[in-house]
């Protein structure tokens, strides 16, 4: 099956979480995506642990269907070598500091008057106007900034950030659907535009009925935990090994449920006739329930569950997630070859598509993200083999060197001045001397890096 996004070209300023998850996306959909990374060192995320081998793991989850190109920014060379991949393309994605892209002389406004129909994306981490536009796009910074964090945790916790990045992911998902909008948009008018969205934004978009509580009602919620706020029971109980999610969210799940426990007394109890009655004495209930719960494993009672027509599944470590048949019969994680790594696992794309002749969703994956990746010098959005004007162009990745940076910059090692173009820096992609030092402890190791970074949307 054909990509939907073939023919479309993508150039990719970004860096760390939000914009390059945003790119990948573009990048399994087909979109030819050349992403540029500042010279000498790559970009930030290629520093963040934990690692394989010496390639970040980070890194890795992000940059998937991307070739890629070294450009030293600092140059007047090497901007001018941007702009000129800028107007080649169809779409240019950036994640800077507000008003970066415009004081290097590759604003929107700039470019589009040269190609109108060119299309801009930006994230930021709390929008591009405003008296937080300049704050940078840290995730758990705007977790807390969107309210997120205050719905989330328990009573006893207090508020607690979610275990992913969500703010960054997430602006890097509504991106896209901004990108692919204006790219129907400008079938039908010709014409580009720029479509940006921010961390603050994306989680905002996220509060849904919580949202919608305090603008309806004024009710400010609070965190509370694995319990449902308005339905019981309903939430995570305890198993004989573990702990189970249960969701009978109607009276006649719940009177199912009483009878799969062998607890049909409960029905009956003044305490929990009701919903309403069941909500204000969820605690007993909870006690109740799980005396007869811990008589089986998780697995036992989610077949039980399901065959009764209740909603219920295990909670699941990543390990129990990928060893799973469900998650392995949807095709969720993907096996591609890595040049260094060999056969590189990843969750992929999680879009089935089917063609009316088909019988199996496309699962097509055209590259992992570094590639060796090598192309002629025809146009600027082309991969040269050797030197352009600014920018050394050759084997895809940029060494990912994980040594710090008093360790890293040895003559001859890491980089080397092309002498004829000052711009430009030649890669000779050593293996670091000796194991990584762990910044904490000084002992090798993995450091582990934040979720986010970056001077703006991370």
């Amino acid at each position: 099956m054909d990509q939907p996004l073939a023919g479309l070209k993508v150039l990719d300023l970004t860096r760390a979480l939000s914009g390059p998850f945003s790119t990948m996306i573009l990048g399994d959909l087909g979109a030819e995506v050349v992403k540029v990374e500042p010279m000498p060192a790559g970009e930030m995320a290629r520093q963040w642990g934990p690692f394989d081998e010496d390639i970040s793991v980070y890194y890795l989850s992000a940059n998937r269907n991307k070739k890629g190109v070294g450009v030293d920014f600092r140059q007047p060379e090497g901007l001018d070598l941007v702009r000129r991949m800028a107007l080649a393309s169809d779409i240019v994605v950036e994640n800077f500091k507000v008003g970066t892209m415009e004081n290097m002389g590759l604003g929107y406004a700039a470019l589009s008057a040269e190609k109108p129909g060119l299309i801009m994306a930006s994230i930021s981490g709390f929008g591009s106007r405003g008296p937080a536009r300049d704050w940078a796009g840290f995730d758990q910074v705007a977790q807390g900034y969107s309210g997120f964090m205050s719905l989330t945790g328990t009573p006893e916790s207090g508020p607690m950030r979610v275990g992913t990045a969500i703010g960054d992911l997430t602006a890097g998902m509504w991106l896209t659907i901004g990108i692919l909008a204006a790219v129907a948009q400008r079938a039908r008018t010709g014409r580009g535009q720029h479509v940006e969205t921010s961390l603050l934004a994306s989680l905002a978009a996220l509060l849904s009925v919580q949202g919608q509580r305090f603008l309806s009602k004024g009710e400010v919620p609070e965190p509370c935990g694995n319990v449902h706020p308005v339905i019981a029971p309903y939430g995570a109980f305890e198993t004989r090994d573990g702990l189970l999610n249960l969701a009978p969210a109607t009276q006649a799940m719940w009177v199912r449920l009483c009878g799969i426990l062998q607890l049909e007394h409960l029905v009956s109890d003044p305490r929990f006739l009701t919903n309403a009655e069941r909500m204000q004495h969820r605690h007993a209930l909870k006690e109740e329930l799980e005396r007869g719960l811990r008589r089986r494993t998780r697995k036992e009672w989610t077949a039980l569950m399901i065959e009764a027509g209740i909603p219920a599944g295990p909670i699941n470590t990543l390990a129990d997630v990928f060893a799973d048949p469900q998650v392995q019969a949807c095709g969720l994680v993907r096996s591609l070859q890595h040049p260094r790594l060999g056969e590189l696992r990843q969750v992929g794309l999680p879009l089935g598509r089917r063609d009316a002749d088909e019988t199996a969703p496309d699962a097509a994956w055209r590259r992992p993200c570094s590639a060796s990746t090598r192309a002629s010098c025809s146009s600027p959005m082309a991969l040269p083999r050797a030197r352009s004007s600014a920018g050394w162009i050759g084997r895809w990745p940029i060494r990912p060197d994980c040594r710090r940076p008093h360790e890293r910059r040895r003559p001859g090692r890491f980089r080397e001045p092309a002498a004829e173009h000052p711009g430009a820096y030649r890669h000779h992609y050593p293996v670091p001397a000796g194991p990584r030092q762990s910044p904490q402890s000084g002992r090798p190791g993995n450091a582990a890096a934040p979720h986010n970074s970056g001077e703006r949307g991370s």
